[in-house]
């Protein structure tokens, strides 16, 4: 009936979200970030305890696997399905996983709010970040400079996140 046909239009056609939540390297959590689609870009969202104050920099890495007892080695390297040089500023880059630094305050909680045009939700999409093995966000223990590959010279990794897909309501 028409119901059904109105009620299709007025679903959203980018509803697709995700969320993922950080653990910190004893395995507890340590905060939760949200992933929702735009036109042409996602925004990422959410925050991190625990961390020292100052710039941190955050990537998207290639596997979704949080393990702590392996300092999130388990994630792989960045997320860079077209196989370009780390860091926003390098020439040859970015990673598809590259994102600003984000920022600690003297309270150890960092918040996220930020957009990437490189990375989608939508299957099919370059940057999907579901692919077989999944995709984790990562916090390093200091600033991304950016430009150096592999992984901007950030430190250690020292919370991580496995996305996992929203169910559609």
């Amino acid at each position: 009936g028409l119901l059904t046909v109105s009620t299709l239009l007025a679903a959203p056609a980018l509803a697709q979200e995700a969320t993922g939540m950080f653990i910190d390297l004893t395995g507890a959590e340590a905060g939760s970030v949200t992933l929702t689609q735009g036109e042409g870009s996602v925004s990422i969202t959410g925050e991190a305890m625990g961390l020292t104050p100052g710039e941190h920099g955050i990537h998207f890495h290639q596997t979704g696997d949080c393990d702590a007892s392996k300092a999130f080695e388990s994630a792989g390297g960045h997320f860079n399905p077209s196989e370009h040089q780390h860091g926003l500023e390098n020439p040859d880059g970015p990673h598809h996983g590259d994102l600003p630094n984000a920022t600690a305050g003297e309270d150890g909680l960092l918040a996220i709010d930020l957009t990437s045009d490189r990375i989608s939700l939508v299957e099919g999409e370059e940057g999907y970040v579901f692919d077989d093995d999944g995709t984790a966000l990562i916090i390093h223990a200091g600033e991304d400079d950016q430009v150096t590959d592999p992984s901007g010279n950030s430190g250690d990794r020292i919370a991580c996140a496995v996305i996992e897909a929203t169910p559609a309501p």
